[in-house]
């Protein structure tokens, strides 16, 4: 980041992300249309149960504009397991270390919640080579894989981060 850009995180979820987290993911072009309600969907469920919904949220701001966001939550029935559900920059924002930063901002608080691992889950897809490069880069292992999930010729690659 520029010198002259700060970037703060934020946890509280807010009625205005709403509307922030479908322009973040539309923004990327990685997302199936069909995505992006449920995106948002998670920001309804938070602000209408507050933690009892178990999705929690990390917005990045540049210069107090949100211009990135991660949502993960424990995952029932284990000690310390959680989910990344979601990690999106908006496209504007992308390559400037943004992701890195709000990504160990994120395992952070899952640490202080006495998460061990995070599962965090892409495509096979070429067009996600960049994000399954970034979860290497970050020290993920690649834990599981499942041809044509998504649809025929789309898989599914499970990344494991431990503590």
């Amino acid at each position: 980041m520029p010198e002259n850009h700060k970037i703060t995180f934020r946890t509280e979820v807010r009625e205005e992300d709403l509307e922030i987290v479908r322009s973040i993911v539309s923004s990327t072009g990685f997302f199936y249309d069909f995505e992006i309600p449920v995106a948002v969907e998670l920001v309804e469920e938070r602000l209408r149960l507050g933690p009892a919904s178990d999705y929690y949220f990390i917005f990045a701001e540049v210069n107090d504009k949100t211009v990135a966001y991660t949502c993960f939550g424990p995952i029932a029935g284990t000690e310390g397991g959680f989910d990344l559900y979601w990690i999106a920059t908006h496209n504007d924002f992308r390559g400037r270390g943004i992701g890195n930063l709000l990504i160990g901002e994120t395992h952070k608080v899952i640490r202080e919640m006495g998460g061990r691992l995070v599962i965090a889950e892409t495509s096979t897809i070429e067009k996600y080579a960049p994000t399954r490069h970034f979860y290497y880069k970050l020290g993920y292992t690649l834990e599981a894989k499942i041809d044509d999930f998504y649809k025929e010729g789309d898989g599914k690659v499970f990344f494991i981060m431990r503590f």
